[in-house]
């Protein structure tokens, strides 16, 4: 008998056509609440037909945050802001592909177990819309195909000056205009605290801050620099002190002194839904920052912080990071904001990469916590200044010089929009200016190995 070969079309995995499949749109669960869109324009309605049309260059103008799907025929469209998780899960179904959206890993697993669905989940099943893209998956039976991505933000490259005093002014212009948007969003007298430690990002906030409220004629005295300490140990607080009394605002202070007791990474586990070292540390700090707020403050809702600062800047230790070098770091656009990239290599499916993956290290805390928090620096127009800043010309390939940057940009245009000399300290990290050396040692781990394992635990317990 002469062996038989296979087409294409007959090929073993060609798509099964599903027997009376049931509408798309009743084949989408969106578990990511409406509140959850903070848009100033256009409305939030206009803003979700651009998704659904796959409309890029219209989404580039939205002003505000958001995570926003859309339904055109056989395809959902999905797309989100830096600052908003968005995940998904496909499940299967008799009558067709489910696919079922959220901002958080355990909702998507808590509404497959009460639809009879629980048994087909698996974190690393879920994957997460990357930041600045339209994502289009098509439910169109199996095998399902892979979805495809476009960019609606690319940013210009090095379309600055050479001129610090023109970027820092550039900059800060953009800082404070994002800043000033989402303050007029908050209600007259509601107070506005500041995660604030003093340091270049936090302290560049609350300057603002302030500034737009006496501008506008309100009362800044609704701000409120609120500084954690564990166990009465760390340098943030004294650092905060100086800060504000260098630039007259001593009032503002307000230390959150907490128990070492409340500084949990395996709760940090599961509120940021990650297990990256530094975002377990960073958002076990976050979380008994804003416990204890929520403590002192049962009825305190907005909370601004200065999450992004580095990213946009360039300011991490490159030498911590095995995988960077300077020319990496300069040589790659939106890097520390996304990765390596949709379509690279090491870009992660089920997390992102770069913030778009790390906002969770604020966004669980400040959601868990019943905050509606917010950083100018997430937004695009501060991101895209941030991108167009002659690096490479600036810092002749430098890393000494790339990290005298930020303060030198930052303090600048603070200075060219408020009149104040902002005091710039060295860089450290929030989670190690909040308690003391020995007591952060005793606290975390310093691999990513046990908090992976306790990551994969937890699903696992949530499933029995």
């Amino acid at each position: 008998m002469p062996e038989m070969k296979l087409t294409a079309r007959q090929s073993p995995i060609e798509r099964i056509p599903m027997q009376n499949p049931a509408p798309v749109s009743d084949r989408v669960i969106n578990l990511i609440p409406e509140e959850r869109q903070s848009i100033f324009d256009p409305t939030v309605d206009q803003a979700r037909e651009w998704v659904t049309r796959g409309d890029t260059r219209s989404l580039r103008a939205v002003r505000g945050s958001f995570s926003l799907l859309g339904i055109e025929g056989s395809s959902v469209r999905m797309t989100r802001t830096l600052d908003r998780p968005m995940r998904f899960f496909l499940a299967k179904r008799v009558d067709g592909p489910v696919l079922v959206v959220a901002d958080r890993i355990d909702r998507i697993q808590d509404y497959l177990a009460t639809v009879g669905l629980g048994d087909q989940f698996h974190p690393s099943y879920t994957r997460m819309v990357p930041a600045h893209h339209v994502m289009t998956v098509h439910l169109t039976g199996c095998p399902d195909p892979a979805p495809d991505t476009k960019r609606f933000f690319t940013p210009q490259l090095d379309s600055l000056p050479q001129d610090l005093e023109v970027i820092g002014r550039r900059y800060m212009q953009a800082v404070d205009r994002e800043l000033g948007e989402w303050m007029d969003s908050v209600p007259a007298n509601a107070p506005i605290g500041i995660a604030f430690s003093g340091g270049i990002d936090s302290g560049s906030v609350l300057l603002l801050a302030h500034d737009i409220l006496t501008r506008k004629g309100k009362n800044p005295q609704r701000l409120k620099a609120f500084t954690l300490s564990v166990d009465g140990g760390g340098p943030d607080v004294e650092q905060a002190r100086e800060f504000l009394k260098a630039v007259g605002l001593e009032l503002y202070l307000e230390v959150i002194d907490v128990s070492s007791d409340l500084i949990d990474p395996e709760h940090a586990i599961r509120v940021i839904e990650d297990y990256k070292s530094l975002d377990v540390e960073a958002g076990a700090m976050c979380f008994a920052l804003l416990s204890g707020i929520r403590h002192r403050y049962p009825d305190w809702r907005h909370i601004l912080d200065g999450d992004g600062g580095d990213e946009n800047l360039k300011d991490y230790p490159i030498h911590e990071n095995a995988e960077l070098t300077i020319r990496s770091v300069l040589s790659n656009p939106l890097l520390y904001q996304e990765g390596w990239g949709v379509g690279k290599l090491k870009h992660s499916s089920m997390f992102s990469g770069g913030q778009s993956r790390s906002i969770v290290r604020t966004y669980g805390p400040t959601t868990e916590l019943g905050f509606e928090g917010f950083s100018p620096y997430t937004r695009m127009d501060v991101i895209e200044v941030a991108e167009a800043i002659p690096y490479v010309d600036l810092t002749a390939w430098s890393v000494d010089a790339l990290y005298g940057l930020k303060g030198e940009i930052v303090s600048r245009g603070v200075h060219a929009i408020t009149g104040i000399r902002m005091p710039v300290f060295e860089k450290r990290r929030f989670q190690h200016g909040a308690t003391t050396r020995n007591q952060f040692d005793e606290t975390f781990s310093s691999t990513d190995a046990p908090y992976r394992r306790r990551f994969d635990e937890i699903y696992r317990q949530r499933s029995t």
